[in-house]
């Protein structure tokens, strides 16, 4: 009896030193190490690879280590690193792997397959804001394969609608499902999506442009004119899609103006 208690008093002792141990690391090279610096400059990736040097198991020093190449767009090496974060903490990294990979590195298909399997092995989960749906009807949008879009998009606002109501449905979500039945050439029901954004984010530049093109093809120049204009001023001011990673990588969709004002009617410069 005396030997297993024994035992057990130092596994138990190994286990706690070993927490203790993780513990001083991220605080030494991650705590006060990198988040000293910035991450794009030398000191922020010294720190981190002198914290893997110590343990290369722990998964915040990987994500850590990957978060300027998204920035940077180096994907394959951010890929590299992710991959040891989802490794030794599949729970928190798994969703975020596949929110990156549609969003950064565009890889839609793999993207969809770690969302997928994040909501399957721990359930229904957010990344910035917006549901694992979101993002992988986003995914399908960009595959073209749009029925498949519009049919998770709207599962998940049925969800929403059931559990919270219809208000906690996101201007965003409203705005690419207005995308979706555009591009099935449904322009009354993509009008009608691009309306109920608006009515949240008046000045949403990206759903007027949409707007408008739905009007171009339902006949209606003149209106179609006036609110893409307006959706050009709104830009120039700075309304557009607002999500944080937005400033680092365009999402899909979002208007490029340099290409877009040649399709509004009577347009000059």
């Amino acid at each position: 009896m005396r030997i297993i208690t024994t035992l057990l008093f130092f596994l138990t002792f190994s286990f706690g030193f070993s927490q203790t141990n993780r513990e001083i690391i991220i605080d030494t090279y991650l705590t006060n190490g990198a988040y000293k610096h910035h991450y794009t400059t030398h000191g922020w990736e010294d720190n981190i690879n002198q914290g893997i040097a110590k343990d290369s198991t722990i998964a915040e020093l990987w994500q850590s280590k990957a978060l300027p190449y998204w920035k940077m767009k180096k994907y394959d090496a951010a890929v590299s690193c992710y991959n040891k974060a989802v490794l030794y903490d599949r729970k928190n990294y798994l969703g975020r792997r596949g929110y990156l990979k549609c969003i950064f590195q565009k890889d839609y298909k793999s993207a969809i397959a770690d969302m997928e399997a994040a909501e399957k092995e721990f359930g229904y989960g957010y990344q910035n804001d917006h549901s694992y749906p979101f993002y992988i009807s986003l995914c399908y949008l960009q595959l073209n394969e749009f029925k498949k879009a519009e049919q998770v998009l709207q599962k998940d606002f049925d969800k929403t609608v059931k559990e919270r109501g219809k208000t906690w449905i996101h201007f965003l979500d409203l705005f690419y499902m207005g995308i979706i039945q555009y591009e099935l050439r449904k322009y009354d029901n993509a009008i009608s999506y691009f309306d109920r954004a608006l009515a949240e984010y008046t000045e949403f530049s990206d759903a007027e442009y949409y707007k408008g093109l739905c009007l171009i093809e339902k006949g209606d120049k003149s209106k179609a004119e006036a609110i893409m204009l307006k959706a050009k001023k709104d830009f120039e001011r700075g309304f557009t899609i607002n999500e944080d990673d937005s400033f680092y990588e365009p999402y899909p969709y979002k208007v490029n103006w340099h290409m877009a004002k040649w399709t509004i009617p009577n347009y000059k410069e």
